[in-house]
């Protein structure tokens, strides 16, 4: 059974093959079994038939024939058997004829039953044993029953199947004159048309002989329930092994979700969604393309650390990156690497909308960021830190090398180039709490932010003069509204504005629709 399903397995398309060939056989062992029905009843009538003809011809010869003699006369009487010369009557002929048949069909065949019964038998005779369906039918006949036959269903046992058929006794004339003057009739006012009694043929016939006919259904279906057991069978085992299949790859998946999870802690979102969706290669490559770098670190972080315990300094610093990531993920930005204390990210891959996008976004980041810092210096305060962290920030737009460097075992998603460097040494030219950013990057965002232009400078590392641009602390507000350099878009800040603008803002909204 194992290998026929694997062969079913390995070319399904003897599938419908199979059901084709059930469908067909199906019916091919119905009609061979009805032709054996056919041919089994054929037979077994024609052997009653021939048991009952052998039977009457028997009597016939014995009881009639036999009597018959040219010295004495020929009379019909019911006790013919006391008077030489008689011949029985047709009710005693009935009578004898029906035992005589029902005596010899009795070897579990066929069989056919005779009785003639009567409610009015002569005084001299056995009163018959008449069933409940010959004195309803014998009853009903005699009110006038339309029909000159009635079927009756026989007295069967679990095994048997036996059907009657019972017709009316009438009266002929010759009859009514011997019944009305014989001596032991039990009525004397007979009329020709009356119902002296009923006539009753019986047809019985095992059940288990007409099963044994259906030999072929039988090992039709024999045949089928039995490939339909071991089938099931090997399917229950197919699907006991698959459910353990399954329960192993959903831990596995549950693991690999689990690891995946944890893989995720070390990459940022933008770069695990690319490896993950399959939109990234795990190999060694690299593009040039045109970010948007942001470069922070904490100012007098060595001093700080100075006055911290190893334990309230890790969650401090924690709690820090944590906030500055949660900004950074908001705004679109792809963390690079936290080397100590500071924070590398870029905009403009894996995904990007557009170089003047991601440098206001960055520079609103940056905003963003010094802005919470402002409100985390006062929590730290009350906490009893003497010096809450303060940032320095530097952006720089140009074009970088970014992408996976390393060996085939182990790479690091980064950026390269001196653009790169360059936000770097903005970053360290910063005051605590401001955001210096190149010329580059200020160009797409003067219209959102006030920036003061500082003196050239020349950076190691750095070919050309740069020419800084400085937010100065205490004037790193966001602006409640943006318009953009096209002047078809104005972006409003909710968050920024006071109750009294939100409800105005709405009012005017409200107006409008």
């Amino acid at each position: 059974m194992k290998h026929i399903s694997q062969v079913l397995l390995k070319h399904p398309q003897l599938i419908p093959v199979l059901v084709i060939i059930a469908v067909l056989a199906l019916p091919l062992a119905v009609w061979r079994d009805v032709m054996a029905v056919t041919d089994q009843s054929i037979r077994k009538q024609t052997t009653a038939l021939d048991k009952v003809m052998t039977t009457l011809r028997s009597y016939y010869s014995q009881n009639v024939i036999a009597n018959l003699s040219s010295e004495v006369q020929t009379v019909a009487s019911h006790d013919y058997h006391d008077i030489e010369g008689a011949i029985p009557i047709p009710a005693t002929l009935a009578i004898e004829l029906g035992e005589l048949i029902n005596a010899t069909q009795s070897d579990g065949g066929f069989n056919v039953e005779y009785r003639f019964v009567s409610d009015l038998p002569f005084l001299s005779r056995k009163p018959f044993d008449l069933t409940a369906g010959e004195s309803r039918a014998l009853t009903e006949f005699r009110n006038g029953f339309p029909e000159d036959h009635m079927f009756l269903k026989a007295d069967n046992s679990p095994l048997d199947h036996a059907i009657s058929m019972v017709t009316p006794v009438i009266m002929e004339d010759s009859c009514v004159a011997c019944h009305n003057t014989h001596p032991d009739s039990p009525k004397t006012d007979w009329q020709t048309g009356d119902i002296r009694g009923l006539q009753s043929f019986t047809v019985r016939q095992p059940i288990f002989s007409n099963l044994l006919t259906f030999k072929y259904l039988i090992l039709y279906m024999i045949a089928a329930g039995t490939f339909g057991i071991l089938f099931s069978r090997h399917q229950l085992r197919v699907a006991s092994k698959l459910k353990i299949q399954g329960e192993e790859l959903t831990e596995n998946n549950e693991f690999l979700a689990g690891v995946s999870m944890k893989i995720s802690r070390y990459l940022s979102p933008q770069v695990y969604k690319s490896i993950f969706s399959g939109e990234r290669d795990a190999s060694i490559s690299t593009e040039r393309k045109k970010l948007t770098v942001f470069f922070s670190d904490i100012k007098d972080f060595t001093q700080t650390t100075e006055s911290l315990q190893p334990e309230e300094l890790t969650a401090l610093l924690n709690s820090y990156f944590t906030e500055m990531s949660a900004i950074a993920e908001r705004h679109g930005a792809t963390i690079d690497k936290f080397i100590g204390d500071a924070i590398v990210a870029f905009f403009g891959d894996p995904d990007s909308k557009g170089t003047t996008e991601d440098a206001r976004a960055c520079v609103r980041m940056a905003l963003e960021m010094q802005e919470r810092l402002g409100e985390l210096a006062g929590e730290w305060r009350a906490k009893g830190i003497e010096h809450p962290f303060r940032a320095r920030i530097g952006i720089n737009t140009g074009y970088c090398n970014v992408g996976n460097f390393g060996s085939e075992l182990r790479m690091d998603y980064t950026i390269i180039g001196a653009e790169a460097n360059l936000a770097a040494r903005l970053e360290a030219s910063a005051e605590p709490g401001g955001i210096v950013m190149s010329y580059e990057t200020y160009a797409h965002v003067r219209d959102i932010v006030t920036a003061r232009q500082l003196p050239p400078m020349r950076f190691k590392g750095i070919a050309r003069e740069v020419v800084p641009y400085v937010i100065d602390p205490g004037r790193n507000s966001l602006p409640a509204s943006e318009v953009s350099r096209d002047g078809n878009r104005v972006t409003v800040h909710l968050e920024r504005l006071d109750e009294v603008s939100r409800a105005r803002l709405q009012q005017i909204l409200d107006d409008q629709a």
